[in-house]
């Protein structure tokens, strides 16, 4: 389902998107707002980015992705941002995008309106907070008293000259409407900078292959071409996540020997005595431990912490022993255990180890659980009759389908 979408004209966004570009290339920043052959982008160089593009039959269309708040990459369920949108869109760029879960927001521009996928409430896209200093003409104006005082390093001395900025700032947009930007209009806003000073012959290049000075016009590209099929998500990260746990759930441990005794193992049941709660020798170990993670949960008898502990000295020193259990109880060929489950007492003790599957005593909050690329190098470092059924779903190709 299509939603209207409360934006900006085109050509607003457009010149003010150019003028932008056209005074940070001015004094050595071209790369941050700037104008191509194939459209407009800003790029903030911290994984934030946009794109905006006129094509011919005027139409538009803007994307991009913000690092921080484009939730739309990972909405659960999943969300197509592509879907019913119109043929003309440019999707040989959109639809990889939206496939690897990089294309945070997309509106489309025609027939007078802009549009795009409905969201869920609450959902954020991003595209504000990407691209905020071209939707209005006061957020734009602001952006150019920036590209003054910040990048430019230049600080007014009075609030008459602070007021001298926002009117040359005034007269840049006004001139980038009426497509007449030239040397006075950058030099009014500019020519007060010293370090780094005003390239007057960069910033009217920019301002002319943005199309927003006298005989230039914007670039166009022309309409796209729908692919006959695309790859989207049918479940989430989250989705695929718990339909792997799902079938560790319910899988049967692969029958294999027991690891012999080791010296790994004494040093933990030793250690677990020493912290028993009670002083009693009583102690219970839950973990799930894989190459690159370590969680543990508490059981009936928890380890303890000792007079002078420092903080998180317990969880360190645990870690440490169950590394050098799993590594010590390692097999090339059944692979390493997963969960961990050890009850000592002051004379015994009994152990649990699951290589294939997620044991009852293992609380699952259906949020957090084993990382399924952890999971796909356990997998891999096993030998192939000593795989579980379940890791057939580990592929990321489970969570797509091909679709017109």
């Amino acid at each position: 389902m299509l939603t209207d979408v409360d934006l900006p004209a085109p050509g607003l966004l457009w010149t003010r998107w150019a003028a932008l570009a056209a005074a940070l290339t001015g004094i050595g920043f071209p790369d941050v707002w700037f104008v191509d052959d194939r459209g407009a982008h800003h790029d903030d160089h911290g994984g934030s980015w946009a794109r905006f593009t006129l094509i011919d039959g005027a139409r538009a269309v803007l994307y991009g992705y913000d690092r921080d708040h484009s939730e739309t990459t990972a909405a659960d369920p999943p969300l197509d941002l592509l879907t019913g949108a119109p043929d003309w869109l440019p999707w040989d760029d959109l639809a990889p995008l939206a496939e690897a879960d990089g294309l945070g927001f997309v509106a489309w521009h025609a027939e007078g309106r802009w549009s795009r996928v409905r969201y869920r409430d609450g959902v954020g896209d991003g595209l504000a907070h990407t691209v905020g200093a071209v939707l209005s003409h006061g957020n734009a104006l602001t952006e150019l008293a920036e590209i003054v005082g910040e990048w430019g390093q230049y600080e007014p001395r009075s609030a008459a000259e602070r007021e001298e900025v926002r009117t040359a700032g005034e007269q840049l947009l006004a001139a980038a409407v009426r497509g007449q930007v030239d040397a006075a209009s950058l030099e009014r806003l500019l020519g007060r900078l010293t370090e780094p000073a005003l390239d007057l012959p960069a910033a009217l290049f920019a301002a002319g292959r943005g199309g927003i000075t006298a005989g230039t016009r914007p670039p166009r590209i022309p309409p796209g071409v729908r692919p006959p099929m695309r790859r989207i998500r049918r479940l989430s990260e989250g989705e695929h996540d718990r339909l792997v746990w799902a079938a560790m759930h319910d899988a049967a441990e692969l029958r294999r020997p027991a690891p012999p005794g080791t010296d790994e193992l004494e040093s933990l049941i030793g250690w677990m005595r020493g912290r028993a709660p009670a002083g009693d020798g009583r102690c219970t170990l839950l973990v799930y431990a894989d190459g690159t993670s370590l969680s543990a949960q508490p059981g009936d008898h928890p380890p303890g912490e000792r007079p002078g502990d420092e903080r998180y000295a317990v969880f360190h020193e645990l870690t440490d022993l169950v590394r050098a259990l799993r590594d010590a109880e390692a097999d090339p060929r059944y692979g390493r255990w997963l969960f961990l489950r050890v009850e000592t007492t002051a004379t015994g003790f009994r152990i649990e180890r699951r290589y294939d599957s997620w044991p009852q005593w293992w609380a699952d909050d259906g949020v957090s659980g084993p990382w399924r690329t952890n999971l796909e190098d356990e997998m891999s470092a096993r030998g192939l009759p000593w795989r579980p059924a379940w890791v057939a779903l580990l592929d990321p190709e489970v969570a797509y389908r091909p679709t017109g």
